[in-house]
């Protein structure tokens, strides 16, 4: 009997826990996310406007477009793709944030194939 009191309890305050989601906070602003890709670690810094988004990546940049769906959802599209792979918009999604940080998930749109990211701000 007591085991059920015990987990009514933990699953009562589990279901109160929910995570910060300040998402306008991050909608301006520049970032930086760091990858593994194979055995090293890239980093990527990009500026973000509410409408546009510049990255810069192993010394080039890139810009894109971005069309906010909600606070916490936008949709990233190249404004000058280079091959057909990124002539695909991909949509971005922030699941949590921190004063300084955000995680993120994102796909390529129309794929299911989701991916997970942190971004942190660069002061």
């Amino acid at each position: 009997m007591r085991f059920l009191y015990v987990f009514t309890f933990s699953i009562l305050l589990s279901s109160c826990y929910n995570a910060e989601r300040n998402c306008a906070d991050y909608k301006v602003g520049t970032f930086e996310f760091e990858a593994m890709v194979g055995s090293e670690v890239l980093t990527t810094t990009f500026v973000r406007n509410d409408s546009i988004e510049i990255d810069f990546f192993q010394g080039k940049s890139d810009t894109s477009s971005i069309r906010w769906i909600n606070d916490c959802e936008y949709i990233v599209k190249k404004k000058n793709p280079k091959n057909r792979a990124e002539e695909k918009a991909i949509h971005m999604k922030i699941l949590t944030t921190t004063a300084n940080t955000y995680l993120f998930e994102y796909n390529i749109v129309g794929n299911s194939n989701k991916k997970r990211g942190t971004a942190t701000r660069r002061r």
